[in-house]
């Protein structure tokens, strides 16, 4: 594979998991994700049951998640309802780790680089 292949591949991984990031940033979308993974498929109903939040307030932010790839809704009559999908959210994990990996990396070069100057 190709230098080239992969910085767009890691690329495309950036994008998605800003996404992510950037929907998970609010926090009703992050109550309506914390729902949705507890309670299954859900409608509008139900996630606006006993809170002071409008269902045109929860279908636009349930547009958010959906764009970014976490939700998904499947119609059953004349309801939808919402339901979490995992992928983008494992892929955005792996980001995090994939950072977190690249930081213990950096940490232990300047431990080492600290260490060899301080003999």
């Amino acid at each position: 594979m190709s230098t080239r292949t992969k910085s767009a591949r890691r690329d495309a991984r950036v994008e998605t998991s800003a996404l992510v990031f950037a929907a998970l940033g609010d926090a009703t979308r992050l109550r309506l994700v914390t729902m949705l993974c507890a309670g299954g498929a859900l409608s509008i109903a139900q996630l606006t049951a006993g809170t002071a939040i409008s269902r045109q307030a929860v279908t636009k932010h349930l547009q958010v998640l959906a764009d970014a790839g976490l939700v998904h809704d499947d119609k059953h009559g004349r309801e939808r309802r919402w339901a979490f999908e995992p992928t983008r959210l494992d892929e955005a994990r792996q980001a995090l780790d994939a950072i977190a990996a690249q930081w213990d990396q950096a940490l232990g070069r300047l431990k080492q680089f600290v260490e060899d100057e301080a003999l």
